[in-house]
């Protein structure tokens, strides 16, 4: 598919919305890489992995089980639940990028991470009228902006990790990296309802051997969630 004037200004602009999330990108992927080899993953571990992976969170919970020699049945049902996100972010980008040809969505799903859903979805709403070749555009432009990236600073981790020095602290990056994501998303009750019980339920769970606090804290919080929609829409059908 060539592309017209709008829909390089559309790449263009996805790319310069997705690029203050690299100063967080940059020090995760570099952790990853570090922490992976250090575990005793090999160089061609570690990168097959966020490649056939790409999501950061999932990826780390994946080896803290794998340290603590989780059952494998385990450590893939964590890591699973993790990325469930994922497909509630595709949910939500059907309506703007469903009719996409089939060969696009299949990359854009492979694509997909927390940052370029999190801006492209926020753009689509506020400008409900963009067409859907610039849509499409715009995405593959946030996606551009951080994927190339997650690759080349996991490989950089995984080869010279041993030489950042430990003061350095790149972990930071993991808890700033979803403060950013989240915030700017707790628009309505049902997100603050899920949020919180995400975080009750991990506190209140925390006794549970392999992480599977991940995967229950994250059952509530979706289950809390979608409470709160359908009695909301209730109120206001009686109304």
């Amino acid at each position: 598919m060539s592309m017209t004037t709008p829909m390089k200004k559309a790449f263009r602009r996805g790319f310069r919305d997705c690029s203050p999330f690299v100063a967080i990108v940059i020090p995760y992927a570099l952790l990853f890489g570090v922490v992976a080899r250090d575990a005793g993953l090999a160089v061609y571990e570690v990168m097959s992995m966020s490649i056939l992976v790409i999501a950061g969170a999932s990826q780390f919970t994946a080896l803290a089980l794998m340290q603590e020699h989780a059952p494998v049945f385990i450590v893939l049902l964590a890591a699973l639940a993790v990325n469930m996100r994922m497909a509630m972010y595709s949910a939500a980008l059907v309506p703007h990028l469903g009719k996409a040809p089939m060969r696009l969505r299949v990359l854009m799903a492979y694509l997909m991470v927390d940052q370029s859903f999190a801006v492209s979805v926020k753009t689509y709403e506020e400008e409900p009228r963009m067409p859907l070749e610039e849509k499409i555009a715009y995405y593959f432009g946030c996606v551009l902006a951080v994927c190339p990236l997650w690759y080349l600073c996991t490989f950089t981790g995984a080869m010279i990790g041993q030489a950042i020095p430990a003061h350095l602290s790149l972990d930071f990056a993991i808890p700033v990296c979803f403060i950013a994501l989240v915030a700017p998303m707790m628009r309505s009750l049902p997100h603050v309802v899920a949020a919180f019980v995400s975080v009750l339920g991990a506190i209140l769970f925390s006794w549970m051997p392999y992480n599977l606090w991940l995967i229950v804290a994250g059952c509530l919080a979706m289950a809390a969630g979608a409470q709160m929609e359908f009695y909301l829409e209730r109120r206001a059908k009686r109304a």
